[in-house]
């Protein structure tokens, strides 16, 4: 059935014809905005603002970005549209590296929230889907000002599209092949008055890769389901409640004898009250538990080992001073942090914390070529009994086709309770151990700007921008070689100073007809003392690129193509060579490209049938290891989306 089915999807892909329709449609892009420069963001400020107008640099990818790229999760999604980013393996986990940054020091929102749990210092990526998704905000570099601890290296935000004025519903199913993977989703969005209702559901399942014998990456098949609802009433014309509630739930295939089982239960309430025209405040807690346990298969016993709990309430004040021009916004947020796991010692499995932070951030514009911003928080963590300060300044100058952007910021990272406590013999091989001892990481981030953006002719609009950054680490975090009673084990610690040097790149050119084209590239180098060991996996070079074309060509029938690929280049990574942790060596990891051609076809505007082509040069590495791509050649993907409101 699963094979009929499957050659059902590749047979309209292929053979897909446009209905007949005497009128076409409206095929002019120019009132869309090709360029987004009139998106309105929120993540970079935390108050609404024009992307164009905004002096910290956003990258955003938008959901129409999301249909194009036809990305199979929000791994894919980031890694095609953001160079530089590259997920990567450590113990069975993906892990993030960012421009030189560890998963740790990107925080990951959704809608503005933290999410609990972690595995090898990430996130469960897993959690995270395309489903009802407006956009990402990509916010690059230091944002602990607003953000506080782990946004050292940047903030990347989800955000759920907003309510519909009627209804609309939606069902999809995709199909990817190298893994077999089934994916199927559902959303539900309802007005009812003056309460709106969004529910969402996806479930994944897919087979492990076969990798061969060599290979040090484990791969296991899995299933998941993850199911959302949000509830939004409009008390009155100044007062907006917002609940949400989400499930998670993923069973990984890691033995014959045993699975793992990952959990999430979350939740919320938003109140945003308009005072008046001029002044706003924002109150809301959120909750969110993320637990492991493994299953036998012998004994169908499933045993919880870890367990991550977070309790946050927080407040955001706006207040609009037009004589002044200027914003002021403050805010406060306090953080219960409760961790349970079987990597702390015997006697004590379990510890919590408390985290408190106030924060004030002015924006001002003294005039429409200029817009200046700055920003002052406070930190305080009760485990390791820190404080931490953080500040920023930043400016911009503009007028119609350019605009420069200048900045600094200070921002941390906070040992975690993990860091703190642990106490573990990893693997049955060698003990890793906390450190109560540990300070915060600290990073002084400075960036310059300079983007450009105009039209040629009436046919073409384009945008370039490129920027430099620099950032200066210290105290940071990581494990060390330490021997204790003739045993080489691991301990975190803070190491030297670092330093990373980028550039990044891009450049947008839009046609009228609908043909575009799309380049990105980044530049990243990490600076050690002489004689120590460089732990990042960065890669020195990294592009993405993509060329598309989209066409409505009658009311019923549209069209979409695009060409798009990744490149990253060669790195060289300092790895340990012994379970006995005596010897490091520098592992050697080839550069690679991956092309891949996507096709989308639209009938009767709410029917998209969608085809994609990955790795269309079959690429394939010499030996799977950490930082290999996790690809065995081409695959042929394919899916079906139906906006069931839009065929009425």
């Amino acid at each position: 059935m699963k094979k009929l089915h499957i050659l059902f999807m590749i047979g309209l892909c292929v053979c897909g014809t446009a209905y007949a329709d005497e009128e076409p449609a409206d095929t002019s892009v120019w009132n869309k905005d090709p360029l987004q420069l009139e998106t309105v963001v929120v993540t970079a400020t935390r108050t609404p603002k024009v992307l164009k107008d905004i002096p910290v640099l956003t990258r955003v990818i938008t959901a129409e970005d999301i249909k194009k790229v036809d990305a199979t999760n929000v791994k894919d999604m980031l890694q095609q549209e953001i160079p530089g980013l590259e997920f990567t393996y450590s113990m069975g986990q993906q892990v993030l590296n960012m421009g030189g940054y560890d998963g740790n020091n990107i925080l990951f929102l959704i809608d503005g929230e933290r999410m609990a749990g972690e595995s090898m210092n990430n996130i469960d990526f897993s959690r995270l889907n395309l489903s009802s998704v407006s956009r990402i905000e990509i916010v690059k570099g230091a944002a602990s000002t607003l953000y506080g601890s782990s946004a050292m290296g940047g903030v990347i935000n989800i955000i759920t599209k907003d309510p519909s004025a009627t209804w609309a519903a939606n069902v999809n199913s995709r199909y990817e092949g190298a893994t077999k993977e089934w994916r199927h989703g559902a959303s539900a969005d309802f007005n009812f008055g003056k309460v709106n209702s969004l529910t969402t559901f996806q479930m994944t399942d897919a087979d492990a890769l076969n990798l061969g014998e060599d290979s040090s990456l484990p791969t296991y098949g899995s299933k998941s389901y993850n199911v959302k609802e949000r509830l939004i009433w409009q008390v009155t014309d100044a007062l907006k409640l917002t609940g949400r509630a989400g499930y998670f739930f993923r069973e990984r295939e890691s033995s014959t004898v045993s699975h793992e089982r990952y959990r999430d239960v979350n939740d919320g309430l938003k109140a945003d009250w308009r005072i008046n025209s001029l002044q706003n405040l924002e109150v809301a807690y959120s909750f969110d538990q993320y637990d492991k346990s493994d299953l036998s298969l012998l004994t169908n016993k499933d045993i919880r080992d870890y367990s991550n709990r977070q309790h946050i309430g927080r407040a955001l004040y706006h207040l609009q001073l037009p004589s002044w021009q200027s914003q002021f916004i403050a805010g406060a947020d306090y953080m219960n942090d409760y961790l349970m796991t079987y990597q702390f010692s015997d006697d004590q499995n379990n510890r919590s914390q408390n985290s408190f932070d106030a924060f004030v951030q002015w924006d001002y514009s003294p005039s429409k070529y200029w817009e200046f911003i700055s920003g002052l928080r406070y930190d305080y963590f009760s485990a390791s009994a820190t404080g931490k300060p953080t500040w920023k300044l930043a400016g911009m100058w503009k007028n119609t086709h350019h605009s420069i952007r200048a900045s600094y910021a200070s921002s941390f990272r906070a040992p975690s309770l993990k860091e703190l406590y642990m106490n573990f013999f990893m693997g049955g091989i060698f003990m890793i151990y906390g450190n109560p001892d540990l300070k915060c990481e600290t990073n002084h981030h400075f960036s310059l700007t300079w983007e450009h953006h105009g039209s040629l002719g009436y046919n073409f609009r384009y945008s370039t921008t490129a920027t430099g950054h620099y950032n200066f680490f210290n105290n940071y975090i990581t494990t060390a070689t330490v021997q204790r009673d003739g045993v080489y084990g691991q301990m975190y610690t803070n190491i030297a100073k670092q330093q990373i040097v980028g550039a990044d790149i891009n450049a947008q050119l839009h046609h009228i007809s609908g043909l575009s084209t799309k380049l990105s590239y980044a530049f990243v180098k990490n600076i050690v003392e002489k004689g120590k060991p460089d732990l990042t996996a960065a890669r020195p070079h990294s592009l993405t690129w993509r060329l598309d074309y989209d066409h409505q060509f009658t009311r019923n029938y549209g069209l979409y193509a695009a060409l798009s690929g990744r490149f990253l280049s060669a790195v060289d990574v300092t790895e340990y060579t012994s379970t006995t942790l005596e010897e490091m060596t520098n592992t050697h990891y080839d550069g690679y490209s991956l092309w891949k051609f996507s096709l989308s076809q639209r009938f009767l505007n709410g029917i998209t049938l969608n085809c994609a082509v990955d790795n269309l040069f079959n690429y394939r590495p010499k030996n799977y290891y950490a930082n290999s791509p996790v690809t065995l050649g081409t695959t042929l993907t394919v899916g079906l989306s139906v906006d069931i409101e839009k065929l009425f």
